[in-house]
């Protein structure tokens, strides 16, 4: 399993030649880093995203032993706005089928919005903020969203900690590309995600992000300005994030 490694600015960037190496490689990383912040702290806090990209990266958490899941507290980075509780789309759903129903963490808070955005909003914030976030496993979007902060609705300097968005057109059409939604059209108008300077605030991330569908995004986070055109950029200037890509993201020929 030989990974190119490399660097732009602050951010550590990861190359595999495969998907499955890619999503061995960032969970063997994720894990190894939470076993150590266990020798050092009681309880941990990690926020997860939800989206077909982590597959192999969940796969591998949920099978590892190694983690004492009873000691961690989850989270994830944001929901769809106005989906029935039980409805297959919601993040909450993907995260407890593939990773939290299996590992039995201490607790599990999910964003829930059924009395309410904004009700749903303040909660969440009040659970975000009671203490530091350890780790955050997170992907980017075709459009370079980080979470679902879109480039138009992206803010570096945001005062919330979680908000209601609007999502964008390419934001929605990836939902269908990834086989969430059966059509445009049936994908929500919008959701609540946690903000960027929330992402920014975690201590250790780790960005996991295949396939070719994500090959300009990828260009634009690590080669173009730091700007929320492309707001996956801004992951350059955290002090301790790696990027795992595949070769088809990366778009470089992966080197022995």
């Amino acid at each position: 399993m030989t990974a190119v490694i490399e660097q732009v600015d602050a951010l550590q960037i990861r190359v595999f030649e495969t998907r499955q190496a890619m999503g061995i490689a960032a969970g063997e990383a994720v894990s190894a880093k939470i076993r150590v912040l266990l020798q050092e702290k009681d309880i941990l806090r990690i926020v997860f995203a939800a989206a077909s990209s982590q597959n192999e990266l969940l796969a591998f958490l949920s099978a590892d032993k190694r983690i004492d899941w009873a000691r961690i507290d989850v989270f994830h980075m944001d929901e769809y706005v106005g989906l029935a509780p039980d409805a297959p789309q919601r993040f909450a759903y993907f995260l407890t089928s593939k990773l939290f129903d299996h590992v039995k963490p201490r607790r599990v808070h999910l964003i829930d919005d059924s009395a309410g955005a904004a009700s749903a909003c303040e909660r969440y914030q009040q659970l975000i903020t009671q203490s530091p976030i350890d780790i955050i496993c997170l992907g980017i979007g075709e459009n370079g969203h980080l979470a679902f902060n879109d480039p138009p609705v992206a803010d570096f300097n945001d005062s919330e900690v979680i908000k209601r968005v609007q999502l964008d057109d390419v934001c929605r059409q990836q939902q269908v590309n990834d086989g969430c939604f059966p059509s445009f059209d049936a994908v929500p108008a919008e959701a609540l995600t946690l903000t960027i300077p929330t992402l920014m605030a975690g201590q250790h991330l780790f960005c996991v992000v295949p396939g070719k569908t994500k090959r300009e995004a990828i260009k634009n986070t690590l080669y173009g300005p730091i700007t929320t055109a492309c707001p996956a950029s801004i992951l350059r200037q955290h002090p301790d994030c790696t990027l795992y890509v595949d070769q088809d993201s990366f778009s470089q020929p992966v080197t022995q």
